[in-house]
This record gives structure tokens, C-alpha cells and sequence, in this order.
């Protein structure tokens, strides 16, 4: 994709999200690793001899919660120690001006709220904080937990990471709040996602099956590219605000 390229189609996405009435955005991995937040299947050297399915279930917390809560506290740390890049703040600008009605984010690193953006569906849940496993009650942690793995304050059982994990389901809350949010949107932002995890990566396609237009930034091609109205392939920090210039001079 050449730069002419880039700019012509920066400045259609521009022209759709400015006509639109109700654009929502989906975010996934890529976004969050411009942050520095290596994606969840990377073969980092500490624990690349765990399958993330071994680390990643109800069963492995079951099975032995201090090695779950050691990967996690380790994952937590990148977390509390990224920032926010353009991407994120551009998404903020989109909000600021009235044009993205809210943010759908498969990340669990919050990194959308610390950037100022106001209405975020935190599909996956949050890796700032823990779930008591027998009262529910949530603590939000200002740093990774020192004590592992952490007591509820209330009851005294352990604290669970409160994120999906996988085979379990997303709270319904958070997958109604997402599925209003596409069912109304005549415009999806999709942001660094393979758009192969559900039911995230069906939302596109109901923007798009209402007649609806979608448009993807990536570095690579996905499962959501074959519907998109507009592909930029790129970095989301490095678009995003490409996007939000050209918004600015329409």
C-alpha cells in the first residue's frame, strides 16, 4: 500500500465517519501492542513452555492458582507500565468530537480509559482487577498484587483475575451493552483485530448486514477485511490520527 494510497483512503474513512450517524469501534491486540503489550500468544522466554490455555482457564486456577496468579502478576507489570499512544488518544479525539459513540475493546489492559475515552465496553473484563471466586466482590488493584494470590477483603477467599478466560462466557452485561451498540451502528471502526475470536469478530458483520460500512485499520489482513468498505493497512498510532486531521479540515 503506497503512501497515495494511505491518503486517499484515510480521507474516505474520514468522509464516512464525519456522515455517519452512530459509529462504534472495535479494538483487539494490535492497538495495545504499539503500547509495548506483547500480544497473547507471544513467545516470551519466561513462560514460553505454557500452552496460554494452561495459564488462561477455569481448570488451570482450579488446578494450581499461585502459578496462574504468578503469569498474571508478570502480565500485569507490562500492563501498569505502558502508556497510551496516538491511537488510543486519537480514538478519544473521535469521541471528543462527537462522531465514535463508544469503544468495544477485547484488550484487558484498560489502557482506553487511562487515554480518556469515556465509553468503553471492556468485552473481555480487566486485568486491573480480581473477582472474589465465592462472594463476586472486585477490587481494583493500583498495583500488581504483592501477596499471591490475593485475599478478598470481604470474605477472605482468593481473588481470581477478573477476565474472561477461555471456555468461559463473556457477562452477559458487557455482550448485551456490545450487541445494542452494533445493532445501532451505521459505521464500525475496526482497530487491530484478527476477527477471529466470537463473538467479537461478528459485530462488524451486523453493521455491515444492516448496510452499514466498515472500516478496518490493521498491519495485516483479517477475517473482518473481506466486508470492509475501506483497509488501511497500518499501525492504529500512526492512521487513527492521519484520520482525525483530515475529520478536522472537512
Amino acid at each position: 500500500m503506497t503512501m497515495v494510497d494511505i491518503e486517499e483512503f484515510v480521507a474516505r474513512a474520514a468522509e464516512i465517519l464525519v456522515n455517519s450517524r452512530h459509529a462504534v469501534c472495535l479494538t483487539g491486540a494490535g492497538i495495545s501492542a504499539e503500547s509495548g503489550i506483547p500480544t497473547f500468544r507471544g513467545k516470551d522466554g519466561l513462560w514460553k513452555k505454557f500452552r496460554v490455555e494452561d495459564l488462561a482457564t477455569p481448570e488451570a486456577f482450579k488446578r494450581n492458582p499461585n502459578l496462574v496468579w504468578e503469569w498474571y502478576k508478570w502480565r500485569m507489570q507490562l500492563v501498569y507500565n505502558a502508556r497510551p499512544n496516538a491511537g488510543h488518544f486519537a480514538l478519544v479525539d473521535l469521541e471528543t468530537m462527537g462522531i465514535l459513540k463508544c469503544i468495544v475493546t477485547q484488550n484487558v489492559d484498560g489502557l482506553h480509559l487511562i487515554a480518556g475515552s469515556k465509553c468503553v465496553v471492556e468485552l473481555h473484563g480487566s486485568i486491573r482487577r480480581g473477582r472474589c471466586i465465592e462472594c463476586d466482590f472486585k477490587v481494583t488493584f493500583d498495583n500488581p498484587p504483592e501477596t499471591i494470590p490475593p485475599k478478598c477483603t470481604k470474605c477472605g477467599c482468593i481473588l481470581r483475575p477478573d477476565v474472561v478466560w477461555f471456555g468461559e462466557p463473556i457477562p452477559s452485561q458487557s455482550l448485551n451493552k456490545a450487541l445494542e451498540l452494533f445493532h445501532k451502528a451505521d459505521v464500525a471502526l475496526v482497530v487491530g483485530t484478527s476477527g477471529v475470536v466470537y463473538p467479537a469478530g461478528y459485530f462488524p458483520y451486523i453493521v455491515k448486514e444492516k448496510g452499514g460500512a466498515v472500516i478496518e485499520v490493521n498491519i495485516d489482513k483479517s477475517a473482518i477485511t473481506p466486508i470492509a468498505d475501506v483497509f488501511i493497512r497500518g499501525k492504529a498510532g500512526e492512521i487513527l490520527p492521519k484520520i482525525v486531521d483530515k475529520i478536522k479540515l472537512l
